[in-house]
């Protein structure tokens, strides 16, 4: 069969599955979509691009103060971390940058998109930035590249956040590993990402990204979709590297992280989605068991994967405490 008809077979399957269990119009119209569409076109206002060697990388900087450094997940952008920022942006300055084969950033030519890579690129972008420390605050795969910065580069994190996100002992998940596979193939955004950004109700329905990754499929609006997707589909290059972002997330992108992790004395706080179908929830477990400076865990019984975007009010306020915490320790160990 010709790749042509696959496509059309497999995306038509996709949707008319979907379709039986899709979710009404009007989540487009509720409080959240024109909520989000407000926040959509402030974002784009706002986005602004820094030329490294790695690419021209999109990114957010509001607020001001000491500088929090959100990494987002796949295949989101730094969209996701709309609420947290203008919920902090009054006391810290937020940057929010797209990572590599995600979001609005122009990747350079032969640039590997790796979690490896992304760390080089953030560094180059705190560098340019004249930023020399920050606190992190990290979902999903933008997880394994905060650990992977916080080993690197731990002179440069104050503390960090990690929420559900892969660890040694599960990266790649395996309900990722059908997505590498497509992604292997070539297959991958034309068969899902497309599917979801023309038809948006079938990525609010149970076999799409919200049923999947939300607790509350509405909360994916229009808007979000469109930041989220939009870029990724936008040309046949960019479907070339979302394909290569997916492909490098296996084989495992933390092997060996676990004895630099043994040693990496950056304040951390775990909150964890324990209704998350991606990843294990003996995860947080783990982390709690070999960072030497856990400041605890906090479990959301409901929540799912990409709940930092649902609620945006409980990272704030753990980012509050956890810097407050943070900082009378280091006061009274100075």
């Amino acid at each position: 069969m010709e790749r042509r008809e696959l496509l059309r077979l497999c995306s038509g399957a996709l949707v008319s599955s979907a379709l039986g269990s899709t979710l009404s119009p009007a989540f487009a119209k509720s409080t959240a979509g024109a909520a989000d569409a407000a926040a959509s076109e402030r974002y784009n206002r706002e986005r602004r691009f820094l030329e490294t060697s790695c690419g021209r990388i999109a990114y957010v900087d509001r607020g001001s103060g000491d500088a929090v450094l959100f990494l987002h997940g796949f295949p989101l952008s730094s969209f996701q971390w709309r609420g947290a920022i203008e919920r902090l942006s009054s006391e810290r300055r937020c940057i929010a940058p797209d990572l590599m084969g995600l979001g609005y950033t122009e990747v350079a030519e032969n640039q590997s998109v790796a979690p490896a890579a992304q760390v080089d690129m953030l560094a180059a972008l705190l560098d340019g930035l004249a930023i020399p420390k920050v606190d992190l605050i990290a979902n999903d795969s933008g997880g394994a590249i905060a650990q992977w910065f916080m080993v690197k580069h731990r002179d440069r994190v104050r503390t960090a956040i990690l929420t559900n996100c892969d660890v040694e002992t599960n990266s790649p998940p395996d309900a990722l590993l059908p997505v590498i596979d497509l992604a292997r193939s070539g297959l991958y955004p034309d068969l899902w990402l497309e599917p979801w950004l023309r038809h948006k109700d079938v990525a609010r329905s149970a076999e799409g990204l919200g049923g999947m990754c939300y607790s509350d499929p509405k909360q994916l609006t229009d808007a979000a979709l469109d930041q989220y997707l939009g870029p990724l589909v936008a040309s046949s290059e960019r479907k070339k590297l979302i394909n290569r972002y997916a492909m490098s997330l296996a084989p495992n992108p933390l092997l060996g992280i676990e004895s630099e992790l043994r040693q990496c004395t950056v304040p951390t706080r775990i909150i964890w989605g324990m209704s998350d179908t991606i990843f294990s929830t003996t995860n947080p477990d783990y982390l709690y068991g070999i960072l030497p400076r856990m400041m605890g865990i906090k479990r959301l019984r409901t929540a799912k994967l990409f709940f930092p975007e649902e609620r945006p009010d409980i990272i704030a306020r753990e980012a509050r405490n956890l810097w407050e915490l943070s900082s009378v320790r280091f006061s009274n160990n100075a």
